[in-house]
């Protein structure tokens, strides 16, 4: 497997070249988190005709545009952030300007910047835990958890192996989205 098991510093899978160690750190060590209370969005009057998206940390994710120009978290491809549902423990890789729904979620940034951050993004994705009652689970829970983490070169290595994966699926997926509609519109066209 790709990140170690049972203890162990090495893991199963691994990119040609890289031999050493992974190093035990705790998320709250890896990540610095914000309270996102200055993005929260004002007008639940969301259109698609306007430029702001406003973000959940839920599976919806996107739930519309808005047209607010203050108080937008300026998230990019060289600054990304990840979302974190503090309740449900959902999160989102987001690298874009945003601003969000509630407070009940953290804003996550990397401690060290020479760390990849989409690898440890998929490292927080990775964590098996399943919430048992309704509080915020960042500070007391998933910052103590511990994560390995190896080299900066083997984090870039996994970072961008990941990443473009999600890539190809996420146009695969549009590609399938655009399929299905064609279909039903070939349906609507021939029985109605």
């Amino acid at each position: 497997m790709l990140f170690p098991k049972n203890g162990s510093k090495f893991p199963q899978l691994r990119f040609a070249g890289f031999a050493d160690a992974w190093e035990e750190r705790k998320l709250g060590e890896i990540f610095n988190y914000e309270q996102p209370t200055k993005y929260i969005v004002k007008s639940t009057e969301y259109d698609d005709n306007f430029n702001t998206p406003v973000l959940t940390a839920g599976k919806s994710f996107l739930l519309g545009y808005t047209d607010e120009i203050s108080g937008i978290k300026n998230a990019t491809v060289e600054n990304p952030v990840v979302i974190f549902d503090d309740f449900t423990t959902g999160s989102h890789y987001v690298d874009f300007p945003f601003k969000i729904k509630s407070s009940a979620m953290k804003l996550l940034s990397l401690n060290d910047n020479s760390d990849n951050f989409y690898f440890m993004f998929n490292t927080l994705k990775n964590i098996k835990y399943v919430p048992q009652s309704h509080e915020p689970h960042w500070i007391s829970k998933f910052s103590s958890f511990e994560i390995y983490k190896p080299s900066q070169e083997e984090q870039q290595k996994i970072g961008s192996f990941f990443k473009q994966l999600d890539a190809t699926i996420a146009l695969h997926q549009r590609k399938l989205e655009k399929l299905q509609e064609l279909k039903k519109g070939y349906l609507q066209k021939m029985f109605c």
